[in-house]
């Protein structure tokens, strides 16, 4: 008999933020970005938990929220939050080392790949940034173009923008 675990889901806002949290008991397993949709939340987890009933429970988020409200007025500039997110080895040693990334700081892919001792898997490295199911607690929104540059990022152009300025970074 399969066990059915819970998902504790929420649209969390706070000032001109808004975003939607995911957390098994174990952590923090979506923080959708601006953009983000509850459809997308409900893929991801039910594709990453494929067991999981999603609850609408606000009150189960409070330690997720509590942080987030505390990095976005400039009080935090390190999550403490557990997280609980899957997948393939190379993900996450890619997400393991954008959390190494300090606060107020960047890297370029190519240093992120140097850093996972594997230098040729730039555009790897790339893709598993955009797969990356925690965006801001992880912070790909970290990782600029070679030169300096605003790249891509699966949550807007804008909202990289809007959290680079938040941490004071500058890009070309």
């Amino acid at each position: 008999m399969t066990m059915n675990h819970q998902i504790y889901t929420t649209l969390f806002s706070h000032n001109d933020w808004q975003v939607y949290l995911a957390a098994t008991a174990n952590g923090l397993c979506f923080l959708g970005t601006h953009h983000s949709s509850f459809e997308e939340m409900e893929q991801w987890c039910k594709k990453q938990f494929p067991n999981a009933v999603l609850v609408e429970d606000d009150t189960q988020l409070e330690r997720y929220k509590k942080e987030l409200i505390e990095y976005f007025e400039g009080r935090l500039t390190d999550f403490t939050i557990p997280f609980d997110i899957r997948g393939t080895t190379f993900q996450m040693s890619v997400w393991n080392a954008l959390c190494t990334i300090p606060f107020g700081q960047s890297k370029c892919y190519s240093d992120i790949a140097n850093f996972i001792g594997n230098p040729k898997a730039v555009r790897a490295v790339g893709t598993a940034i955009g797969a990356n199911p925690v965006a801001i607690a992880i912070p790909c929104h970290r990782v600029l173009g070679k030169n300096g540059t605003l790249t891509g990022y699966s949550g807007g152009l804008d909202v990289k923008e809007k959290l680079l300025q938040l941490e004071g970074i500058h890009y070309k």
